[in-house]
């Protein structure tokens, strides 16, 4: 399964940065969507299907904070993961983003063995109802009964 990842991030070069490290911890992309504010960012999701959100909190237009409240409150995509990648390390600001339903908090600067654990974390709860568990082999003592 491939995932659909918005990076929400008003540097360029940040956003690459970004990209590259998803990319290189081997989290399988379908496709990326960049966008430099929140606003951009929810007119994005109205069309397209995304399946995690890696947003920046300070950004012009809407801020991070607002989009991941405009997130939490629609209907539609309330289920999208979000996760801020950010120079926000205030505790004030993370206990609001908390309060506001982050799914993630990845202060910068980052390793990017830090992105690719709490990016695998947060992928794996919100999609595993989604993913069957394998077959289990018949125990040794159940096996040629037909019932």
């Amino acid at each position: 399964m491939a995932f659909n990842i918005m990076v929400a991030e008003d540097s360029a070069t940040m956003r690459a940065v970004v990209k590259k490290t998803v990319e290189m911890a081997g989290v399988p992309v379908g496709r990326f969507f960049e966008v430099s504010h929140g606003k951009e960012a929810m007119e994005i999701l109205e069309n397209n299907w995304i399946d995690v959100v890696l947003s920046d909190i300070n950004m012009p237009v809407m801020g991070g904070m607002e989009l991941l409240a405009e997130i939490k409150n629609h209907d539609d995509f309330r289920h999208i993961p979000v996760i801020f990648i950010t120079t926000e390390s205030s505790e004030a600001r993370i206990e609001e983003a908390k309060r506001l339903g982050v799914d993630g908090y990845i202060k910068k600067p980052f390793q990017p063995e830090t992105i690719k654990t709490i990016l695998y974390d947060v992928l794996e709860r919100a999609f595993q109802h989604t993913v069957e568990a394998p077959p289990q082999p018949a125990a040794e003592d159940d096996k040629g009964m037909d019932f």
